[in-house]
C-alpha cells in the first residue's frame, strides 16, 4: 500500500511500482468506481485501442522522407 497526494487540480501520481504491477503505460485508460468511502481504479481497454495499436506500425511508412518529398511535389 502506498500513499499519494491530490493536487489543487485534482490530480495525483500513480507510484511507479503500482504502474509496473498492473502494466499501466502512458495513454492507458482507467475506470474509476466509487464504493462507500473508497475508489477502485481499473485499467480498461477499449476495442478501438487494440485496433489502433495494431495498425499504427503500418501508418509509419507514410512518414518516410521519400513520402514527404513526393507529397511536397504535388
Amino acid at each position: 500500500m502506498q500513499i499519494g497526494e491530490i493536487t489543487s487540480k485534482g490530480q495525483t501520481t500513480i507510484p511507479a511500482s503500482i504502474r509496473k504491477a498492473v502494466k499501466l503505460e502512458e495513454g492507458d485508460r482507467v475506470l474509476f468506481e466509487v464504493k462507500e468511502d473508497y475508489v477502485i481504479m481499473r485499467k480498461i481497454k477499449l476495442p478501438a485501442d487494440d485496433y489502433l495499436k495494431n495498425i499504427s506500425s503500418t501508418l509509419n511508412e507514410w512518414l518516410s522522407p521519400e513520402d514527404e518529398e513526393a507529397r511536397s511535389e504535388l
